[in-house]
């Protein structure tokens, strides 16, 4: 005996036949003109054995299966006899088979996005990229159908002016701003064969990216600014060039803190912004200077000194011990999104506080940001370490 709510019903014959366009294979193969793949669907009904008890039930379920066929537009009902010589031979529906791309929109109702994706690929035989692309992604080309003129045009102007060193604000390409293509920035990217980050998409098309900057307050000699001028924001590139010539440096990851700190005679005080810090501690005068980084007590903290020794081996860490997460118990946050990453750029001290913050060894997700340490504690470290 079997349970009628187990019977396929025409949404089971639906169901089989949409894997076939989720995944891609129906739209392809309507939209490059091959032979429909015949789907047969085996339905599940009842048995001999089940028409004493649920005669009504199956005579309902072989009516339903022959509706969902729509008169054969949705699908052909294959029928086969079950039964014998004591119940008696009856006829009931054992396959749905869709042997066309008709039949096949007809049950899914997809009609007008076949059509869609098929104007798609036809539009795009000159752009073979954007074409092989949209033939991999069928549901998210219909979805762009659309707009789909205007993609090509922007793939095109895109390959044209590839490795031109112009910025992407200079597009002239018909319909296409920056607005379009940050929008659509993945889906060029695949097309493309390039990152979609914005950042390494732009590079690795060979288009100008916005340069990186480094904001620093300084003694202006060492730096080469004029006399007078004791904060800038520079280009890397460009104060690279200068050539500068300091005496020691301090990279301080809070704004106001850079803003706040002293700076001694032939030094200078870079912000760090962050994640953004590798940015100074990438410039090659520093390589040679001795270098202090100052940044918030918490394992974000320490993965950003961790990216600054990448750059600056040498770099020593200030007011981020335990000595001065203890001594601040008082004035402790807390990290919404701790980091867990292995940090092979840490010194001993410092590898134990990371783990104690990740272990939660003070408390859950234990933050202590530098802008609340005493600033007469913070003042009396920097001198001791000769700042």
């Amino acid at each position: 005996m079997t349970d009628p709510a187990r019977w396929t019903t025409p949404a089971g014959v639906a169901a089989v036949v949409r894997r076939r366009w989720d995944d891609g294979m129906l739209p392809r193969a309507f939209a490059l003109d091959e032979p429909f793949p015949r789907v047969e669907v085996p339905l599940r009904g009842p048995s001999a054995a089940d028409l004493g008890e649920y005669f009504d039930a199956a005579r309902a379920w072989a009516d339903a299966v022959n509706r969902g066929s729509r008169d054969g537009r949705a699908y052909h009902v294959l029928r086969g006899r079950i039964g014998g010589r004591l119940a008696g031979v009856t006829e009931l529906p054992t396959r749905a088979v869709v042997e066309s791309y008709a039949q096949a929109w007809q049950l899914l109702g997809t009609a007008r996005d076949a059509d869609a994706f098929r104007a798609v690929v036809a539009a795009s035989l000159d752009v073979p990229t954007a074409r092989a692309w949209a033939l991999t992604s069928p549901q998210r080309a219909v979805a762009l159908a659309g707009e789909w003129a205007t993609l090509l045009s922007a793939h095109r102007w895109l390959a044209d002016h590839r490795d031109s060193g112009r910025y992407l604000r200079e597009v002239s390409a018909p319909g296409v701003d920056t607005k379009f293509i940050e929008r659509h920035r993945s889906v060029l990217a695949a097309m493309l064969g390039v990152p979609s980050d914005a950042t390494r998409f732009a590079e690795a098309l060979g288009f100008a990216v916005k340069p990186a900057t480094v904001r620093l307050r300084c003694d202006p000699a060492v730096v080469g600014l004029p006399s007078g001028v004791t904060e800038a924001t520079l280009r890397v590139d460009e104060l690279d060039r200068l050539r500068a010539r300091p005496d020691r440096a301090l990279i301080v990851e809070n704004e106001v803190t850079y803003l706040s700190v002293p700076v001694p005679d032939g030094s200078v005080v870079l912000w760090g912004k962050g994640y953004d810090a590798d940015r100074a501690a990438s410039l090659p005068w520093l390589a040679d200077v001795p270098v202090l980084y100052w940044g918030d007590i918490d394992t974000h903290g320490f993965g950003i000194l961790h990216r600054v020794r990448a750059h600056l081996p040498h770099a020593r860490s200030i007011l981020m011990d335990r000595e001065t997460l203890l001594a601040h118990e008082g004035r402790w946050g807390s990290e919404s999104v701790p980091t867990t990453t292995a940090m092979t750029g840490l010194d001993p001290a410092e590898t134990a506080l990371y783990t104690d913050l990740v272990t939660d060894r003070f408390g859950s997700a234990v933050r202590l940001e530098q802008e609340r340490i005493d600033w007469a504690w913070a003042m009396g470290r920097l001198r001791d370490a000769g700042w």
